[in-house]
């Protein structure tokens, strides 16, 4: 066997380990969100932390074999990808998730609030959370941005890619880099917001969260299976 036909042989073996994985993942969050929604414990919610740490640790080990196929998601569903950004979603998306879900609560206890009672959920942030949701946004997002120019540049290195004598391996290893940068900033961003936020307000978040990524899935797997049979 030529040294090109084990390279795709061990490429196409790890991207069928992953989509294996992915699969394996999405049934078991729906499992641990339905104990974290059952029980609303802290160490319920720990456990899905850890659910989200172990995607991460697995994709960044998939991305070292084969950055191309992880970066092309083949094993997420059309939905999923036309919204993923450098094959993930955008970490911004949990601060939207949390002023949608905020706006939401408000307006059903919005009797109660201006009442004065506290109920502790995510319709309750104070103005002090507010203010560090905000800081840490516009940090996200500048960082967020500069991993946008990196991978533009990246994709304009193309000829350099395809010329004589090209660093093939080293142009691949920068992919590489900025997938695994563009998941250490989607994991600190979900550990972020989860720490400005009380216990009961991380459990709801989180489990908004999951609700999401499990809805879009379901709808990218319906609408994917007339293609798929």
């Amino acid at each position: 066997m030529n040294p090109s036909s084990s390279s795709s042989s061990s490429s196409s073996s790890s991207c069928v380990g992953f989509a294996e994985f992915y699969e394996t993942w999405f049934s078991e969050l729906q499992r641990v969100v339905q104990e974290l929604r059952g029980s609303r414990r802290v160490e319920a919610m720990e456990k899905v932390m850890r659910h989200h740490h172990k995607y991460y640790a697995e994709k960044s080990l998939a991305a070292e074999k084969d950055p191309l196929a992880v970066f092309l998601s083949p094993w997420a569903t059309a939905l999923e990808r036309s919204l993923h950004w450098i094959s993930g979603w955008r970490p911004t998306t949990a601060f939207h998730l949390v002023y949608t879900e905020s706006s939401l609560l408000f307006e059903s206890h919005i009797i109660d609030i201006l009442q004065g009672h506290r109920t502790g959920d995510l319709g309750d942030l104070s103005p002090a959370q507010l203010r560090r949701f905000s800081d840490l946004q516009c940090l996200t997002v500048k960082e967020e941005n500069a991993l946008t120019e990196e991978l533009s540049e990246w994709q304009d290195s193309v000829s350099e890619i395809m010329g004589p004598g090209a660093a093939f391996s080293e142009k691949i290893g920068r992919l590489v880099r900025i997938i695994k940068r563009a998941d250490n900033l989607r994991l600190r961003t979900l550990r972020s917001v989860v720490g400005l936020l009380s216990p009961q307000q991380a459990i709801e978040f989180l489990i908004a969260s999951a609700e999401l990524l499990l809805g879009i899935r379901g709808w990218g797997l319906n609408h994917d299976r007339p293609y798929r049979k």
